[in-house]
Parts: structure tokens; C-alpha cells; sequence
């Protein structure tokens, strides 16, 4: 089983790129507590896509607490100076909530959706698709 689950906040504002082939992938960092404050966070990259990459883009900004729930998967590749392989471990964000503000970002939009919220989860219709 690969699954992950983990609350944190994030250390930067999201990062929107667009595939070549027009795929929407949302780059975050999570800073997650452990369980000494002595010990530090923990620093993981999170990736989203499509629909959740866009609403994460959208709604979420540096300091921002969220859960995220995905699997994780490695990236291999050669160095580009041949010294050796190089990997990176880091997580899919199958689906990820919007938590709890950060102070600095008091003021609530009329577009955010709710804290507790999932929005655009892996799989998800669009809004569009929605019958009501």
C-alpha cells in the first residue's frame, strides 16, 4: 500500500505549470511538525493535477494549512555532470483540503470555498460537469 496522509503549512505560494500537452501541475512544500519541536519540520515537495492543481493555484498562498492525502513516488535521473544518479522522493496530491488561514492572511475572498473543504479531488467532475 502507498498512501500518505499529512497536515502542514505551506512554506511558499503555489506553483502553476502547464505541460506541453496542456496538463495542469501544481508544485507545493509543506512544512510538516514532528513530534520534538527540538526535531524540526518536516519538508515535503507535493505535486497536484488538473482540476486540483488549479484550485490549489487559486486558493491557497505561503502559510496556508492543509491536508494532504496522495502516495508517494520517485523521480531518477543521471547528473547532468555524470557524477552519479540523483532521485527525488515526493508526494501526489490526490487530494488536498484547505485548513486553517494563516494569520497574515486574515481576510476570507467570497471565491475561497470553506476550511474543511475538498476541492477538485483526483478523479472529481469539473464544475461544469455537475448536474443540480
Amino acid at each position: 500500500m502507498n498512501q500518505v496522509n499529512l497536515i502542514g503549512r505551506l512554506t511558499r505560494d503555489p506553483e502553476l505549470v502547464e505541460t506541453k500537452g496542456g496538463t495542469a501541475i501544481c508544485n507545493l512544500r509543506v512544512a510538516v511538525d514532528r513530534r520534538s519541536r527540538e526535531d524540526g519540520a518536516l519538508f515535503v515537495d507535493v505535486k497536484a493535477f488538473e482540476g486540483q492543481a488549479r484550485a490549489c493555484a487559486d486558493h491557497l498562498s505561503k502559510g496556508r494549512q492543509v491536508a494532504v492525502t496522495g502516495r508517494l513516488e520517485l523521480d531518477e535521473w543521471e547528473a547532468k555532470d555524470g557524477s552519479g544518479k540523483r532521485s527525488r522522493l515526493y508526494l501526489i496530491g490526490e487530494r488536498v483540503e484547505f485548513l486553517a488561514r494563516s494569520a497574515r492572511n486574515g481576510d476570507q475572498s467570497e471565491q475561497e470555498p470553506p476550511p474543511h473543504q475538498p476541492v477538485g479531488a483526483a478523479g472529481d467532475a469539473g464544475e461544469e460537469d455537475i448536474a443540480f
